[in-house]
């Protein structure tokens, strides 16, 4: 008999055990919160269902449009990390969590191009347990790229007609937000605009020319902009240059003469000859953009052709040549033309000359001058029988007044 009671006893406590479950389980379905089972064993919910991430771990070809986001659905986030690897180098990427502490977003909202994200994200619930959670992501690669070649080099002291020009290597469709990416900006600060030339270079100067000393400084924040469908910039860099002092020499075509004044004053009139009467020099304002010691000048490049489409001269050894514009322009040393045409006519095939020596001389008028010329100097000529030089023929803003320079601005 007392071995029948205790098997009584047991089968009644297995199912006062089983009542319990029972009842535990039935609690627990009646429950509103998100919990369950797990919350009433006190079991933390999974990481990823407490910290949610926007793009989802190892997503792969993310686009620069697509949302950062860490969020939890309840507690709140006690602390993110977010780096970004990108060309070699790790970057923390700046963020803040909300004031209810439920979520987390990057201070810019545009991802990056051919880079990686690390999020690292801790949270705390209402009843203080801590979760972490670690996800990584990859963005779009780009097939195609532009990038934009800068004038002047960085670290180059410059003449005061100097005008910062980008010339890209492929046509830009979205011009305003290509623009956005470029900030110029000067020490002492003067007002400098934008100028359009086509879609494919953009030209930034002041209204003037630059005071002497000033340190200008050109940020290029291309990379990752898209510049045309599918094509985004490359460049993320910082240059800067210095004005020297000011040189600006005025080349009368038809007194044969050039004036050298630096800094307002008179440093010489020297005797030139510009070009003949059916291949005059163009009038307006031009600006040094090449030095050469010595180059080779061939008329069949510039359209100077002969019958058999060999060119009127082809001069292997031309001294102190310094470009003027991009059709061919050049002021430069003469060695070939008899000494006495300088300063009494104009022989040449539209550029400026001044006496020389072969080989190129110190002590003649195109050394001396030469020696004392920056990139950035200002040549302008005038009475000269031919049309003004076209403002994007070489940097020849100056000669586009600053109302009408400021319209080829994309960002209105």
């Amino acid at each position: 008999m007392r071995h029948v009671q205790g098997r009584a006893r047991r089968a009644g406590a297995a199912l006062a055990a089983v009542l319990t479950w029972a009842g535990l389980l039935a609690g627990a379905a009646g429950c509103t919160t998100d919990g369950g089972f797990d919350e009433v064993l006190d079991k933390p919910p999974a990481p990823e269902d407490v910290i949610r991430v926007m793009p989802e771990d190892d997503s792969k070809d993310v686009r620069p449009e697509d949302r950062l986001l860490v969020r939890v659905p309840g507690g709140r986030l006690e602390s993110v990390r977010v780096v970004k690897s990108q060309d070699a180098q790790e970057t923390p990427v700046p963020g803040r969590i909300s004031k209810d502490g439920r979520r987390w977003e990057p201070a810019d909202a545009r991802l990056a191009l051919a880079a990686r994200y690390t999020i690292d994200a801790v949270a705390v619930d209402g009843q203080g347990r801590r979760s972490a959670r670690h996800t990584t992501f990859a963005t779009h690669v780009p097939d195609e790229r532009f990038i934009g070649y800068v004038a002047p080099e960085d670290r180059s002291t410059v003449g005061t007609g100097m005008i910062v020009s980008l010339e890209f290597n492929r046509a830009i469709e979205n011009r305003a937000a290509v623009e956005r990416a470029v900030e110029v900006t000067a020490e002492p600060a003067v007002e400098i605009r934008p100028h359009w030339f086509g879609t494919a270079r953009l030209d930034f100067r002041p209204r003037d020319y630059w005071k002497p000393g000033t340190r200008v400084t050109v940020a290029l924040r291309l990379r990752d902009v898209e510049g045309a469908r599918g094509v985004y910039g490359l460049q993320h860099k910082t240059f800067s240059f210095t004005v020297g002092r000011h040189q600006v020499s005025l080349v009368d075509a038809a007194e044969h003469t050039m004036e050298v004044r630096r800094d307002d004053e008179l440093l010489a009139t020297v005797p030139i000859t510009a070009g003949a009467p059916r291949m005059t020099t163009y009038n307006g304002k031009m600006v040094v953009t090449e030095m050469l010691e010595l180059t080779r000048m061939n008329g069949a490049t510039v359209g100077f052709k002969k019958k058999n489409g060999k060119g009127e001269y082809d001069i292997p050894d031309v001294p102190h040549a310094m470009r003027l514009t991009d059709s061919g322009t050049f002021l430069h040393g003469n060695y070939w033309a008899d000494a006495s045409v300088f300063g009494h006519g104009n022989v040449s095939h539209g550029c400026v000359g001044l006496r020389d020596v072969k080989g190129g001389g110190t002590d003649t008028p195109a050394g001396w001058f030469f020696d004392r010329s920056l990139i950035g100097d200002v040549v302008e000529v005038v009475h000269s029988n031919d049309k003004k030089v076209a403002p994007d023929n070489g940097l020849g803003g100056w000669n586009m007044g600053w109302k009408e320079w400021k319209a080829g601005s994309a960002v209105k």
